[in-house]
């Protein structure tokens, strides 16, 4: 009889070993339940606000042909250079600015995979809230074409809007949280967590425009143009806890 007494007393340990495992994980499993958040909503809420589109991006293109690829180059070098010469007599910071686009140099090929020739293109954007300035400038850019047009938000409007619309979707957030926890029968609520987004959506038809060249309108013809709106967007969402 004496000598299982060890074996007892190492079954008696794993049994109490067991049961202090178990005690734990059930201690875990406790306090992971106490710790789950209750009480907590979801939600979000929007500030929208309208506004005239105030400024304005008009590209010009032009392209050139031929099979020697530094004489195209420089022909459309020359080009852009005539164009950026006019147009800097006009430009004003803010009102009309201008700078340099895309350049291009590519290869044309035969059906057999050979190159018969080189096409150059290369791009000038005016852009700026002078609409009228824009359109007179773009239309004696010669021998630049007016590839499209497109009307946006400054970022200065686009600035202002912004913070007026934050400040509408953060009071409707907070109306709206309180309304739910007042509904539920709660005294209140904290902010557990919030998010915020914006977004500028124009309104209407996107303008397009087919390229045309300023030779075909009057030397002293503007394009025809006008903008129209964006909605500036703001959404906040987050969590909240009633209490």
């Amino acid at each position: 009889m004496a000598g299982k007494t060890p074996t007892r007393t190492a079954g008696l340990r794993c049994l109490l070993a067991a049961a202090l495992l178990t005690g734990a994980a059930l201690a875990t499993a406790q306090t992971l339940q106490n710790s789950e958040p209750r009480n907590v909503v979801q939600l979000s809420a929007s500030g929208t606000l309208e506004a005239q589109q105030d400024w304005l991006t008009v590209s010009l293109t032009t392209t050139r042909e031929g099979n020697d690829a530094s004489g195209v180059q420089s022909a459309v070098r020359q080009m852009l250079d005539s164009a950026l010469l006019e147009l800097k007599k006009t430009a004003q910071p803010g009102a009309m600015e201008v700078r340099s686009g895309a350049f291009n140099l590519r290869p044309r090929y035969s059906n057999d995979g050979k190159i018969t020739g080189w096409v150059g293109s290369a791009e000038l954007l005016l852009e700026g809230s002078d609409f009228a300035r824009i359109g007179t400038a773009a239309a004696r850019a010669q021998p630049m074409v007016i590839a499209g047009l497109n009307f946006s938000l400054s970022r200065q409007a686009r600035s202002q809007l912004e913070a007026q619309a934050q400040a509408q979707a953060i009071a409707s957030f907070k109306a709206k949280a309180a309304d739910i926890a007042h509904g539920f029968g709660f005294a209140d609520y904290s902010l557990r967590e919030v998010s915020v987004g914006s977004v500028d959506q124009p309104m209407g038809p996107v303008p397009r425009m087919m390229a045309m060249s300023a030779k075909g309108m009057a030397a002293d013809a503007a394009l025809p143009m006008e903008s129209g709106k964006s909605l500036v967007v703001v959404t906040v969402s987050g969590a909240v806890q009633l209490k």
